[in-house]
Formats: C-alpha cells, structure tokens, sequence
C-alpha cells in the first residue's frame, strides 16, 4: 500500500512540475537568419525573424510527420507494396513548411513530381497520401496517381514531365490577376527542370504580363546522378530570370524561407510582377529510388556525393535539428515536450501506414473514372476492345 501512496505522489508530483515548465516557458522569440542574396533588387527579406512558440511546435511536428513519412515510404517501397516511381523530400522539410506558413491557404502551389510534403502541408492527410503511394481507394488520387501525381484544392500536383509545371503555374497566375483576386502562384521546379527552355519561355511571359507568380527553384545540389556543376554553366539560379528579380534562400532554415516567401508575396500582391526564389537545401536519398544516391566505384571524383558529405549536412545543416535547437535553446520548448511530438507522429504514421497496406485496391471497372469533371457518363475502351468501361465524374 505505501508503495503505491509513493508512486501517486511522485506521478502527482511530476504533473505538477509539468504544468509549471509549460507555464514558465516563454511565448516567443527573436532569431538572427543568413542574409538573402538579391538580383535586381533595392529591398531585402529581414535578417530577423520572430517565432512564437505555438509556431515553433507546429513547424516540429509538420517536418517529423513529413520526415517520418518518408522514412516510412523508403521502407513500404523495399518491401515492394510501393511499386513505380517515388521521389523522396527527407532533407527539404524546412522549404515546403516555411513556404506554406509564408502564404495564404487561398494561394495557389504546383510542383514536380517530389510532392509529397507540399501534399501534406496544402491540407492532405498523411493517411491518404499513403494510401495513395500504394494504390488504394482511400488515396487522394483514389489509388491512380501515386506519387507523382496527388491533388488538394488550390494544389495542382505532382508532375511528372520535368519543368512542365511551370507555365502550366503561369496560367494559375494568369488567372489569378484575370479574376481580380488577391492571389499568387507558387511553383516550384528543382535544379535539373531548372535548364528546361519551356521554363525561359514562361519567364519571359511572366516578366511581360506581369504574372504574380513565384517562381521557386529548389537547389538540392544534385540531379539525377549527377551534381549542378556537370550540368549547368551558371549555377545562381536566382539570377536566371534576367529581368525578374531574384533571392538565394538558405533552404534549411524553416525561418529563412517563411521570411523570404513572405517577402516575395509582397512583391507579387503588390503588382510588380514574378519574382524568382532559389532555396538551397539538401536531400538525403538518391534523386528516386532507384537512384543509390552515393558516389559509386565507377563513378568520377566530381561526379557525385559522398556517404561523409551527406553525414555532414545532416550533423550541420538538419532543418528539423536546427529547429529543435532553437526551441530549447530559448525555452519555447523542452526536451520532453518535443518526445512527446516525436511518439505521437510515429503513431500516426504507422496507423496510416497500416491503413495503405490494408485499404483495397479500386476495382477494375473504375479505370475510366474521373477522367472529366462534371461530365456526363460516357463509355471508355480499354485495353481490350471487347471490354467497355463507364466513367464517372
């Protein structure tokens, strides 16, 4: 029975030193961040950033999902129930949240085919963007997409044809300055797309009309295989707008990005036109799956990372740690607070990991559905010419 009064008493007394530390903790804080480099600009992002402790828990627990999610992709594919193509985003955590918590919901984002975070942060539910990595009903896509091509209101994907998205988000912009509203478009494109000519083409008409569009390179140092030095004469992608300005964004620093992207909104609402955003950040898988990701025998000294380097940027450079750091550094947070975070984010995502294995599969007869929205039904050939399917919107 003692035993017992003695345990209440200490877990009581554990209560009460909790609630003590949340109440003693302080509602915010002031951060010194890089300095943006500028093109064609008199004005700067701050070199100061302000954050709440509210905001701080946030950003933590959406960049753990997001890691842990990718993490746990990396494992479903091994195992072989993620099948076809899938683009990790672990390491770029910092530039999908501190862009989101930089614009507005009713804002507009399209991206290339490593789309899983900005899924989530555009309001998709981890559930369903896994469910949709393994072709199930329950996906965003209802099972058809998969990774390249998932979908949430005001998010236009996931595309698969490299730089592609780009015009395509200039006429998201277009349209936002045709209706009058107080709208941009965000999109987003990556170091390789970054040499496609469709995308000088889109500058130039963005630069014309003057769209209010971000154009957003996200330099992760590598292409497929091969590093931003093998394959682009100029690697200030910032300045490749020419006549639409630019900024170099530290992208592993949550802070850096929320603060430039605020700054470059301002600039598109404010009718001055398109401005070019570089985030330099840093994946840790390979450019897909089945890319190994490391330097290989073979491989020329200059050709690709190494396993050290990529040690390096995670010990130096993690978005997720540095946040982390600066939390508890500054008492916003604790130790055990941010645990806490972490257990219930390994929860959900092997709840909705249990769900992607377990949802069925859409059945055949719903190949042609939703090919159109709002359209009446019309039969569709499949592969069989004898076989008829119906679609549905």
């Amino acid at each position: 029975m003692s035993g017992f009064i003695v345990f209440f008493v200490f877990k009581a007394a554990r209560v009460i030193v909790a609630s003590r530390s949340y109440a003693d903790f302080a509602s915010e804080a002031t951060f010194d961040i890089k300095k943006c480099d500028v093109h064609k600009l008199e004005e700067t992002p701050p070199t100061t950033a302000v954050l709440t402790r509210e905001e701080g828990l946030q950003y933590y627990r959406t960049m753990q999902t997001i890691r842990r999610m990718e993490l746990k992709s990396d494992q479903l594919y091994k195992q072989k129930i993620i099948r076809g193509f899938c683009h990790l985003y672990d390491g770029q955590e910092a530039c999908c949240v501190g862009l989101e918590s930089g614009i507005n919901p009713t804002d507009h984002l399209i991206t290339a085919y490593r789309a899983h975070g900005y899924t989530y942060t555009r309001g998709v539910s981890v559930k369903e963007i896994l469910a949709e990595l393994t072709g199930r009903r329950g996906g965003c896509a209802k099972g058809k997409g998969g990774s390249m091509h998932m979908y949430a209101k005001n998010f236009y994907g996931g595309n698969g044809i490299v730089g592609a998205q780009v015009p395509l988000g200039a006429g998201i912009a277009l349209a936002c300055k045709y209706f009058g509203k107080d709208e941009i478009c965000v999109s987003l494109y990556g170091d390789g797309a970054a040499n496609q000519g469709q995308i000088f083409e889109t500058y130039n008409m963005a630069a014309l009309w003057k769209l209010p569009c971000i154009f957003i390179c996200e330099n992760n140092r590598y292409g497929m295989g091969t590093s931003v030095e093998r394959a682009a004469a100029s690697t200030d992608y910032y300045k490749r707008g020419d006549y639409i300005p630019g900024l170099r964004v530290d992208g592993m620093d949550v802070l850096c990005v929320r603060e430039a992207t605020k700054f470059a909104a301002n600039h598109c609402r404010s009718g001055k036109g398109p401005i070019l955003m570089e985030l330099q950040t840093y994946r840790y898988h390979g450019h897909s799956m089945s890319d190994p990701g490391v330097r290989q025998v073979h491989c020329p000294e200059n050709y690709y990372r190494t396993r050290e380097e990529i040690q390096e940027v995670r010990s130096k450079s993690d978005p997720i740690t540095l946040l982390k750091d600066r939390m508890l550094n500054n008492n916003l947070s604790n130790v055990e607070e941010l645990k806490e975070i972490d257990v219930e984010v390994r929860k959900e995502i092997e709840e909705a990991a249990q769900f992607a294995t377990t949802d069925p599969e859409p059945p055949l007869e719903e190949l042609g559905y939703h090919i159109y929205h709002n359209e009446p039904t019309f039969e569709v050939r499949g592969a069989n010419p004898w076989i008829k399917y119906k679609s549905v919107s």
